[in-house]
């Protein structure tokens, strides 16, 4: 009896701790929320109101009038649509040979790759728009997707997963069966990693949208502007920042993100309670 009271005691606790962490992190969610409907006199007010007001279509009234909200959500989405997708297939490719394939500086290669992973990416500012320049990319947003068709990043995830995942065994198997290479990739090793794809397609998408400093450098053309710049642009149109304002951009701008996050998620807790059961 003892020993089940503490088992409860215990689950009460965790339980309750895990409740606690839930509530603070969606606490500046529901603040973002609040802010959004209020006007800026409203935000500074004290004691600090805590629960939603009326203005949430005024704020988004003015939104609209001030950018080209929906323009520049476009752009937002054509870059990191398309930049996920070759991330997707260019590193999980390149991941695949690093894993699973032995060949002459191997390890080289993927040491020099991991040191420029380890490099800050402020570095490459200057180089890379020299050579965006060079091709005349500066402006378009060719010069946000090609130069992030893939990353270090995403090629190291994916090769340590397949690593694990992927059973020589299963390599085996397939080249008896006189798969080629392209087969081999395509039937074998993707269906297996779709859980690693699914948080690498997530990971990617969510920093290319949220991506300010070199779409800031590179877009030069006002009709390309990607949305996180158009937000920006908020603070200097008026001599004062509406607040109320920058947050209904902000909280507007986040429902692509948690639909990506909610499709992506689905794939990879299903994949994820599949392996589990096999």
């Amino acid at each position: 009896m003892s020993r089940t009271k503490g088992a409860m005691a215990r689950g009460i606790s965790l339980h309750t701790a895990l409740i606690a962490g839930v509530l603070l992190s969606i606490f500046p969610f529901y603040l973002a929320v609040v802010m959004a409907t209020r006007t800026s006199s409203e935000i500074f007010s004290y004691p600090p109101k805590l629960w939603p007001g009326s203005h949430f279509g005024e704020n988004v009234g003015h939104l609209f009038d001030n950018i080209d909200f929906f323009g520049s959500m476009l752009n937002s989405l054509i870059v990191a649509g398309t930049v996920t997708v070759l991330v997707l297939f260019f590193d999980s490719l390149a991941a695949f040979v690093f894993a699973k394939f032995d060949f002459p500086g191997r390890k080289l290669l993927f040491g020099l790759m991991m040191g420029i992973f380890m490099l800050p990416a402020q570095l490459s500012a200057i180089p890379q728009f020299v050579i965006m320049a060079k091709l005349g990319w500066i402006g378009s947003l060719t010069a946000l997707i090609v130069p992030a068709a893939a990353n270090a990043f995403g090629i190291f995830w994916m090769r340590q997963y397949m690593t694990g995942a992927i059973h020589d065994e299963l390599m085996d198997a397939s080249r008896l069966d006189g798969c080629s290479f392209l087969r081999q990739y395509w039937h074998v090793a993707l269906p297996v990693v779709r859980p690693g794809l699914a948080f690498l397609g997530i990971f990617t998408f969510m920093s290319q949208w949220n991506d300010y400093a070199w779409p800031l450098i590179a877009l030069t053309n006002p009709d390309h502007v990607t949305l996180q710049v158009a937000l920006s642009q908020l603070n200097s149109v008026h001599s004062m920042t509406d607040y109320g304002m920058v947050m209904a951009g902000a909280l507007l701008a986040l429902i692509p993100l948690l639909i990506m996050f909610i499709f992506a998620a689905r794939h990879f807790i299903a994949d994820l309670a599949k392996g589990a059961i096999r």
